[in-house]
């Protein structure tokens, strides 16, 4: 086996490498001319980085080939075709590069013991699968690929490998963006962003196959797809012709489907192509005929990116008040609750309907127009509460037997006395955890959820699986968001930010950005005292509080409001 030194060499030389490509792709002179044909390998941003690995080495021992073959498998260009020189004739028709990607901190080989049978031993950062879906792996994660050898006319030749590739982390970051396509909520109102992986310069034919596979897993039941269940592309790409993505589906599927249901899935592709500049609108096609589609106005498009009210709900002398421009108002209609001392409060973005916790988080109440307040639950240690868009006002906290639940009420429309609608979900993903903070998306079709366990948190977020009447049913598998401060707070900031925090009134609190595109929080401007987190619609409307009043994000730092109010929060 090599030295490893030898092997950092190596990786090293091919990162330089692709940094001296993306160079030279800045300095192009642009393309002119009209757009033509892509194929499925340029369907994508054409200036996108091109990775060239060497060929395989005359003499070059297992160790080496094993090596070397993963470091090709960064050059995608022509199928694999480098690559492709490491294997024995018949593996390379066989192996599948694009099944996954194992995204690596480190990497060596190690014999088995077997002769010519190698692991190639990885500390994983990702594995991204075949529709694009990226798992984060915390650092320690081993995973080995097994493979066998064979000579080839004197040559070490791989006979036997797993389908995938194997990359660095940082050849990743540069050959691989994060995208999202898009779904639907259950009523087809609102555009739901699914993030994924997908090499940068085939990326159209990738997010087609993608769309067409179904959402994610932390996302299957919580949002739908205009496409039905098995159709498929009847050719293995999509061209774009001046401008215009010609996606080829399965003709019985596309053809038996209504004029609405084929509006919505143009639309649907139409989102998910956002991000690529060379495509303006999309074909729908059958079997290569195109399909028209009339838009007759019965079809709405979806909302992307749902704002939230420009308004605040806070406390300012033990009273609910609107909080907006710098000033206090009183909410309207609501009935004065001085005397439950209100904590935490969150307003619908629906209704005028509010909900807030006593100052022991021991007890819900709500409280409509017209009404005064009612408790809705009492046990220790409750979530702040958070309104989805249907109305319902979710909070978490321990049942009777200690079990983690989550709770879900919709005390709107309900009248005085009568017994309001809940739900109780009890999560296995949640179990021996303490919920620090639930929060719906804007959209009602995912939850962020924060908790903790034995002084250690994770960041998640969860879909939202409702009834036909939009009725909470159940909860999925989330997904996990990488922070790296412990936080114990977080809101929404758009359709794909959270911004959270570990709040301290003694201590400079320093709050995170995180994307579910990236795998880095981006740390915003530490402050002295930072309890609580609000957000409106975008990373300029994120406001602090501290003892000493409110503050707003402005550029690096952060700028003084308001003084004397308590916990603002914007509706939802």
């Amino acid at each position: 086996m090599r030295s490893s030194s030898n092997h950092i060499t190596r990786a090293g030389a091919a990162v330089l490498a692709l940094v001296l490509l993306l160079l030279a792709s800045c300095a192009q002179i642009p393309r002119s001319g009209p757009v033509g044909k892509s194929t499925d390998e340029s369907a994508g941003n054409p200036n996108a980085p091109v990775f060239f690995p060497a060929a395989p080495r005359e003499g070059a021992g297992p160790e080496s080939v094993i090596e070397d073959f993963y470091s090709a498998g960064s050059g995608y260009e022509d199928d694999y075709a480098v690559a492709r020189q490491y294997l024995t004739q018949a593996a390379s028709v066989t192996w599948k590069p694009d099944q996954r990607a194992l995204v690596f901190r480190s990497a060596r080989v190690v014999p088995t013991g077997v002769e010519n049978v190698f692991d190639y031993e990885l500390d994983l950062a990702y594995s991204v699968d075949a529709d694009g879906v990226a798992t984060r792996l915390p650092e320690g994660t081993k995973e080995n690929i097994t493979a066998t050898l064979a000579q080839v006319d004197g040559q070490w030749r791989i006979a036997s490998i797993p389908d995938g590739t194997a990359i660095p982390e940082e050849t990743f970051k540069v050959i691989y963006g994060a995208y999202p396509i898009y779904f639907y909520d259950p009523t087809f109102t609102y555009a739901v962003p699914d993030l994924r992986w997908f090499i940068k310069k085939k990326t159209v034919k990738a997010m087609t196959s993608a769309l067409l596979g179904g959402p994610a897993a932390y996302l299957k039941g919580a949002v739908v797809s205009a496409f039905p269940s098995g159709i498929k592309l009847a050719r293995e790409s999509v061209p774009v012709v001046s401008g215009a993505a010609q996606v080829d589906l399965t003709a019985k599927d596309l053809v038996d489907a209504s004029n609405e249901d084929r509006l919505r899935m143009q639309t649907q592709l139409a989102l998910t192509f956002r991000s690529q500049p060379d495509v303006i609108n999309v074909e729908l096609r059958a079997n290569q005929d195109l399909v028209r589609v009339e838009d007759n106005g019965t079809v709405l498009p979806p909302v992307r990116n749902k704002n939230v009210p420009a308004h605040q709900i806070a406390v300012s002398n033990n009273e609910l008040v609107r909080y907006e421009n710098n000033r206090l108002s009183p909410l309207p209609d609501i009935a004065p609750v001085a005397a439950l001392s209100p904590r935490a409060p969150a307003e619908s973005p629906v209704s005028q309907t509010a909900a807030f916790l006593n100052p022991g988080r021991d007890t819900l109440y709500s409280v409509v127009p017209g009404q005064p307040a009612r408790a809705l639950t009492t046990r220790t240690g409750l979530s702040r509460p958070s309104f989805d868009r249907y109305d319902w006002t979710w909070t978490a906290g321990p049942g009777g037997n200690g079990a983690t639940e989550v709770l879900a009420y919709r005390p709107v429309g309900v009248a005085q006395g009568s017994s309001v609608p809940a739900v109780t979900l009890t999560p296995t993903w949640l179990a021996g955890w303490t919920v620090k903070e639930f929060r719906m998306s804007r959209e009602g079709a995912r939850a962020l959820v924060i908790s903790e366990q034995n002084g250690k948190t994770r960041v998640q977020v969860t879909g939202i699986i409702r009834t036909a009447d939009g009725t909470p049913r159940d909860l999925t598998v989330p997904m996990t968001l990488p922070a790296s401060r412990d936080p114990d707070q977080g809101v929404w900031v758009d359709d794909t930010t959270v911004a959270v925090m570990k709040g301290s009134a003694a201590e400079s609190v320093t709050p995170e950005l995180l994307s579910l595109a990236s795998a880095q929080p981006q740390q915003l401007a530490p402050w002295p005292g930072l309890t609580a987190l609000s957000a409106g619609n975008g990373p300029d409307e994120i406001f602090g509080q501290s003892a000493e009043g409110v503050f707003q994000r402005l550029g690096n730092g952060w700028s003084p409001q308001l003084k004397g109010l308590q916990d603002p929060s914007f509706p939802g």
